[in-house]
């Protein structure tokens, strides 16, 4: 072989560290895994050859040795939102992956936007469930749905739209009040000069990422663009026909409508609107999510920017912690944090 070429990379075994430590492989596995009864000279030579040889365990390895598996139910929700059927394809992805590591996903389609709904279906889940990743409304009845799934040891991570008072385990998600915040300062600066109304759309504000995303667009329009007044906010449901009326309206009352910030789904219905109006060109809009049709809008100019998350890390992200939560092993926070993306025409991937 010559000189150059790459070698394997030969992972360190169990009994490579018991030989180097100069014990028994039993007396390596309690350390490893632990347990007492171990002398502290003894556990600090082991340990010391841990690190000598990089020994990392393999918990996937040792789950099947264990026959250990894990079931998890992802509750997305019903209807067309583009973004969410983006998700769906994410997690089911992201199941290939977690099958190879003894974990198995559900999917259970729910309408998040009826707290009646969505909290029975987290309250009658099957007890073959270790864990649940949801997109949760915050509600009283979800909210403690929530926590009598986590006092049954069943591990909640909410997904997408948090609710924060409640005792589920970890949030996979933007930071949405930050969001709210870009958006109105990317709408400031396109409208720079400008005087006149903003309109506000949400899917629903009582789901939490769209609260917390208006508060925060409402918190920077009011503070840095005085010339320019936001109005109340609207709720189409995330439904595209409903934010189609709900747009065609607005536009049609208000003449001095300078920009729109939509910070949930329905974004077909708003194009629609705009482009039969004539206005699509005179009023900004700002949008949340990556999509096909979102795509479509930006690079036809009708939408001014988006800002979006990415699917494909929240349903790994989600799948990771529960599998660790279950595993009893630690996550890493940086990996598990969920940045905003800015997509303009000019850089969309």
């Amino acid at each position: 072989m010559n000189a150059g070429a790459s070698q394997p990379v030969i992972r360190a075994t169990l009994e490579d560290v018991a030989r180097t430590a100069g014990v028994s492989l039993a007396t390596v596995d309690r350390v490893v895994n632990r347990r007492e009864g171990v002398r502290a000279k003894t556990v600090a030579r082991v340990e010391a050859a841990v690190a000598k040889l990089g020994y990392r365990a393999d918990v996937a390895a040792a789950r099947l040795a264990r026959g250990q598996t894990f079931r998890f139910a992802f509750v997305l929700p019903t209807g067309s939102n583009s973004f969410m059927t983006n998700l769906t394809e994410q997690v089911q992805r992201t199941a290939d992956w977690l099958a190879g590591q003894r974990g198995f996903i559900d999917i259970l389609r729910v309408d998040v936007f009826d707290p009646d709904v969505l909290a029975a279906a987290l309250e009658n889940l099957s007890p073959a469930y270790q864990g649940v990743a949801v997109i949760a409304l915050d509600h009283p009845r979800v909210r403690a749905a929530i926590d009598e799934l986590t006092a049954r040891g069943v591990a909640v991570v909410t997904l997408v739209s948090d609710a924060p008072s409640s005792r589920r385990l970890h949030y996979v998600g933007i930071d949405n009040p930050a969001a709210g915040r870009t958006a109105a300062t990317l709408m400031g600066r396109f409208l720079t000069g400008r005087k006149g109304t903003v309109a506000v759309i949400a899917g629903s504000l009582s789901l939490r990422d769209h609260t917390e995303r208006q508060f925060g667009f409402h918190q920077i329009l009011s503070s840095e663009y005085p010339n320019l007044h936001a109005l109340p906010v609207i709720e189409g449901r995330d439904d595209s026909e409903r934010t189609r009326e709900l747009t065609a309206a607005l536009l049609a009352r208000q003449p001095d409508l300078r920009g729109i910030y939509c910070c949930g789904a329905g974004n077909r219905g708003i194009a629609d609107a705009l482009e039969a109006s004539g206005r699509a060109r005179e009023v900004v809009w700002i949008a949340h999510e990556l999509t096909q049709y979102t795509r479509r809008f930006l690079v036809r100019g009708t939408l001014d920017a988006i800002i979006n998350q990415d699917p494909g890390h929240e349903a790994r992200s989600a799948a990771r912690v529960l599998l660790a939560h279950c595993s009893g092993e630690p996550i890493s926070p940086d990996q598990e944090r969920i940045r905003i993306d800015i997509f303009l025409r000019d850089n969309l991937p």
